[in-house]
């Protein structure tokens, strides 16, 4: 099957890898990049057809992905619209919802909206996604054909929940860097090298990450099981709730939905 990439920028280059690791040749994607330098690396690296700019027809291309900044997706999808029917559209842009994108695809119905996070740059991503009543059994299975390849994938039959997984797994790996930062800078204060501290971060969350997700208990049960009476995380942990950093970081990813809200509402104006 070929495919369309409109856009080669870090998540296009995330998701063709992903899919010549399952055994997808490269000459069966075609990637619209402006950028000279991106186009010679992802042929470079996959064999992918790069062009400048968008072919005039779809002739032999059996779904596109849209893989471009936010702001630049309505006059793409205002080029594309004589081009796609029949086709799957499978749009990665964030903030732009299904029914202004259908709008400018000239009332094209068969989209996918997905949300992936910037782990699948390591194929250790997830990836929430949306389909709108007109996509087909067969372009739901395509779309997370593409982007399990990078990861997990989760579906949602509301596309309002695109807010909180963007709040939850797009923005997500910020906070946990975030935690990283302070988890390595309270190792160097406490005397441990830069690099010992960030090696001591860094796997600790990895680690307890893989815990998490290995085991079929819940996080509260695991994070008790480290905590004994009177012992250091006891003492850890009651500092953070004296500063009530649980309710702090919940308030976080609310707020981080109300602004997907928001940019939705921005970026799909006329």
């Amino acid at each position: 099957m070929k495919v369309l990439f409109v856009g080669g920028g870090n998540m296009a280059n995330a998701l063709i890898g992903g899919l010549t690791r399952r055994g997808w040749s490269g000459a069966d994607c075609t990637v619209v990049e402006i950028d000279e330098g991106a186009r010679r690396r992802l042929f470079d690296a996959f064999g992918v057809r790069a062009l400048e700019r968008l072919p005039a027809t779809l002739d032999d291309q059996a779904a596109v992905v849209l893989a471009v900044k936010p702001q630049q997706l309505r006059p793409v999808a205002q080029v594309l619209a004589p081009m796609i029917a029949g086709r799957p559209v499978i749009s990665i842009a964030a903030g732009i919802r299904t029914s202004d994108l259908s709008r400018w695809l000239g009332g094209h119905v068969r989209t996918v909206r997905v949300m992936p996070n910037t782990p699948a740059l390591v194929l250790a991503g997830v990836t929430g996604l949306y389909a709108m009543p007109g996509a087909t059994g067969d372009d739901r299975d395509l779309a997370e054909s593409i982007l399990s390849a990078v990861g997990t994938t989760l579906w949602v039959e509301r596309e309002e929940l695109l807010d909180s997984v963007t709040a939850v797994s797009g923005s997500g790996p910020a906070y946990v860097f975030y935690f990283i930062e302070a988890l390595a800078q309270a190792a160097e204060d406490l005397g441990l090298t830069h690099a010992q501290a960030r090696l001591l971060a860094t796997e600790t969350f990895h680690g307890s990450a893989v815990l998490a997700r290995q085991s079929e208990e819940e996080a509260g049960v695991l994070r008790a099981r480290v905590t004994s009476k009177g012992g250091t995380t006891e003492r850890a942990l009651r500092t953070l709730d004296a500063e009530e950093v649980r309710r702090r970081v919940i308030e976080a990813v609310k707020q981080a939905a109300v602004r997907s809200r928001e940019l939705g509402d921005e970026l799909g104006r006329d």
